[in-house]
């Protein structure tokens, strides 16, 4: 990791700390041209906003897929406190951001947590109906 990939890393702390700061959980991100010019900068704002969805990569990604050309995007890095969540991942897969670099990986957030204060997946049952289901999506991806 270069010094200034590290510079980066930390301000992406920081964003975490601030949101801690402000009533939400301690997350922050931002996104980088490839020069390491900061392009956006978000926070966890998922309890002051009242939005579970308002996690700072989900965020950001949302904003270079609407601002960003698609190669422009393609170029940039992502840098966040914590490895990206399951609905995170998805967006930032579904954006095209180039690479994403992160402080904490899941599985150390998990060792900072108390024992049973992680989220269980909701029961799923499926898949079913295909012939019924497969109607409105052929065709569309061709």
């Amino acid at each position: 990791m270069t010094q200034t990939e590290e510079k980066l890393l930390r301000r992406a702390i920081e964003l975490a700390a601030e949101a801690r700061t402000g009533g939400n959980p301690p997350f922050g991100s931002l996104l980088a041209a490839p020069d390491g010019t900061i392009l956006a900068e978000e926070r966890n704002s998922s309890l002051t906003d009242r939005d579970i969805t308002a996690h700072p990569e989900l965020k950001l990604a949302r904003w270079a897929a609407r601002e960003l050309e698609p190669e422009v995007a393609a170029t940039t890095t992502m840098y966040t406190s914590c490895q990206p969540c399951g609905m995170c991942a998805g967006a930032i897969a579904r954006s095209g951001l180039g690479r994403v670099v992160y402080a904490l990986s899941g599985d150390q957030l998990n060792g900072l947590k108390p024992p049973g204060t992680g989220f269980t997946d909701a029961p799923s049952e499926g898949p079913a109906l295909y012939d019924e289901a497969r109607v409105p999506v052929e065709g569309y991806y061709t």
